[in-house]
């Protein structure tokens, strides 16, 4: 995998230095794990270094995979060199800002919100949080200081959310909150342009709100989607143009179904013979060393499945086919029916959903951010001592700990969506203008 995603960067890299691109844009994942290996984080080192070298600016936020005490570590020191890695809830309202012929862009990157612990920091009623109040929360703090602004600002906003519309796959870890885990497009109207991570497929969920995806496939229900990224051009009144860029694909996924002697021997499979595999066989009994004589032929295949034909009812169904597009509540809820004979009962059910949430609440603190919880906790240990502190302004900025590189750059791992920003007149880039368009600013939101 680590291979795929150096291809990936290369690919990047050329990309935007062919383009002349301003800004990339990662909107979480950057890793697909909360302790990334040492190669994935020297990978990532790497590809700031030479994004940066080509003269672009970096922006990052922290995606749910993401340990955003760790991501978020010298992040002010950083800004220094044009990398600006967002993390902590108490920065949605500041802006990266970049100049062009036609004025200011201010770009408002938006961390994953966890309700819970980024309720406070927002001024949430903790009763209220959930993922629509949060990033509502948000996106009152990014229209605020819109509005301090010079007229004409243009306005891009990136967040890490399951938007409504938004096409899932298996790849993505579940996010709800009781029971609820997608927010509306409207909660970002007033920017120019919504970069969004989280879902792996590349997608549109309005001309100006896009998801661009993970760089690579992390489950075979990705197998359809194409990868890449998107290439944004902003003009004088917002968005002038935006153009699909694709991702290589250094081997593809093939969903294969027969029985194994078929399999073994059907020409028209040739082209499968490179690719990551999950092959479901039909044999009317189990083949002895199955996987073994499959790999003869599909090297490559990691996922082997038994529907024997006419046995294939619900009782058949694997674990993961039973439990697949439902969220763990409902996971829960489905284990008591099995066991007791009967539904969950209203009681029931909100136990395990406070199960489930303080669960997901420890998740979040083993990845880093119980920081914003220490915050309260700490504040709360001052008043009750009376304390008296300096204001927050003067002491030393700390930065509570999705380029999906899995390296997420989801992603994924890299579930990412970057964007550009590109101030340098139109004159300057290789692609042709949009008729009427002028000096633009280009804008390329990569995959995450």
């Amino acid at each position: 995998m680590l291979d795929a995603q150096a291809a990936f960067v290369d690919h990047l890299v050329e990309v935007v230095r062919a383009e002349k691109v301003d800004v990339v844009l990662v909107a979480g994942d950057v890793y697909d794990r909360a302790i990334p290996g040492v190669d994935v984080v020297a990978l990532l080192d790497e590809t700031l270094a030479r994004l940066a070298a080509t003269g672009a600016t970096v922006v990052l936020a922290s995606g749910n995979h993401d340990s955003a005490r760790r991501l978020g570590f010298a992040a002010r020191i950083l800004e220094a060199a044009r990398v600006h890695v967002r993390t902590d809830p108490r920065r949605c309202g500041e802006p990266v800002l970049l100049e062009d012929a036609h004025g200011s862009v201010a770009l408002y990157p938006l961390p994953y919100l966890e309700p819970v612990l980024a309720a406070g920091p927002l001024g949430v009623p903790a009763g209220a949080a959930c993922h629509q109040t949060v990033l509502a929360a948000a996106m009152e703090r990014v229209r605020a200081d819109l509005v301090t602004r010079p007229a004409g600002t243009r306005c891009v906003v990136s967040a890490h959310a399951f938007v409504v519309g938004g096409q899932a796959s298996d790849s993505e870890r579940d996010i709800s909150v009781g029971g609820v885990a997608s927010v509306p497009s409207g909660v970002f109207d007033g920017a120019d342009y919504t970069a969004l991570g989280h879902l792996h497929g590349r997608q549109r969920i309005g001309e100006t709100v896009r998801y661009s995806g993970s760089p690579l496939a992390y489950s075979f229900s990705e197998h359809a989607q194409t990868k890449g990224s998107w290439l944004v051009d902003l003009g004088r009144d917002g968005v002038a143009a935006v153009e699909a860029v694709e991702a290589p694909v250094p081997r593809p996924l093939a969903l294969l179904r027969g029985r194994i002697g078929d399999l073994l021997t059907d020409p028209a499979l040739a082209a499968d013979e490179r690719a990551w595999c999950r092959v479901t066989l039909t044999d009317p009994q189990r083949p002895a060393e199955a996987m073994q004589r499959l790999r003869t032929r599909f090297p490559h295949s990691l996922e082997l499945r038994f529907e024997p034909d006419g046995d294939a009812g619900p009782g058949e169904l694997s674990y993961t086919e039973r439990v697949a597009g439902r969220d763990d509540l409902d996971v829960c809820c489905g284990f008591v029916e099995h066991v007791r004979g009967r539904t969950a009962t209203d009681e029931e059910v909100r136990v395990l959903r406070a199960a489930v949430e303080s669960l997901r609440l420890d998740d979040a603190e083993r990845r880093g951010a119980a920081a914003l919880r220490a915050d309260r906790r700490e504040a709360a240990a001052d008043r009750s001592h009376d304390v008296v502190r300096r204001p927050a302004t003067d002491r030393a900025a700390t930065t509570p700990g999705e380029l999906p590189l899995g390296v997420p750059a989801d992603v994924p791992p890299v579930s990412v969506g970057p964007a550009a920003v590109d101030p340098a007149p139109a004159a300057r880039r290789r692609r042709p203008e949009p008729a009427g368009a002028g000096e633009q600013t280009a804008l390329f939101e990569e995959a995450g």
